[in-house]
This record gives structure tokens, sequence and C-alpha cells, in this order.
């Protein structure tokens, strides 16, 4: 499995960014997918996840801002992110787990492939 992450960029305090993340795979719709993110120096932190089935989880960091989607026919998944601020900034990284569910998603630890990040700033 390869996966593909691209829509980072350099944008304002307060604007919206949508990332996406294309998987190489021909069961796209059995795997959970998630979104991390990693600030320099810092950890890597869990953003959002959704399963095979469509339940999405969220880190408490992004809740009510940001939303991930998948669009199976496409092989992808989107983080749409909106009212950013500048600690958003980090590398975001889409990740691909085989058939799991539940709060196992929003740990880095469930997922089996990681894509090669995309870069997101945030300027103030």
């Amino acid at each position: 499995v390869q996966l593909q992450a691209s829509g980072g960029g350099l944008v304002q305090a307060g604007d919206s960014l949508r990332l996406s993340c294309v998987a190489s795979v021909r069961t796209f719709s059995s795997y959970a997918m998630g979104w991390f993110r990693q600030a320099p120096g810092k950890e890597r932190e869990f953003i959002a996840a959704i399963t095979w089935s469509g339940s999405a989880y969220y880190g408490d960091s992004v809740k009510g801002r940001f939303t991930i989607s998948r669009d199976n026919a496409k092989n992808t998944v989107y983080l749409q992110m909106s009212s950013l601020k500048p600690e958003d900034t980090a590398v975001y990284y889409c990740a691909a787990a085989y058939s799991r569910s539940g709060v196992a998603v929003r740990s880095a630890r469930t997922y089996d492939y990681w894509g090669q990040g995309t870069l997101v700033t945030v300027s103030s």
C-alpha cells in the first residue's frame, strides 16, 4: 500500500485548507484511514480518523474545526481544515490500517502504512 498526501501549503490564521491522501490499494474501502501531524520538537499527534464503516474520530485540538471524509471510488481520504491557527503548523501524515475500527484508530500504532507527509504552515 502506498499513500500520497498532498494539499499542504502556507496559509494565514483563520484560513481553510484541504488535504488529500490517495491510496494505491484495491480494497481501500476496507481500510481505516487516519491523519496525524508532527510539529518540530513535538511528538506525533492524532488528528482524525475514519473507519471503513465511516465512523469518524477527532483529536481534541481540532474537534469542531477539522473534518475527515473519504471517497472510496477515488481511493482518497480528505482532511478539511478550517479556522486554522499558527499552532496547527506541522507536517501532516496520512496512514492506513486494514479493517480496524473503534477507538484503536486514534493510536499511531494501529496503522500499518504511512504517507510521506505534507507541510502545513499557518502564519499569524
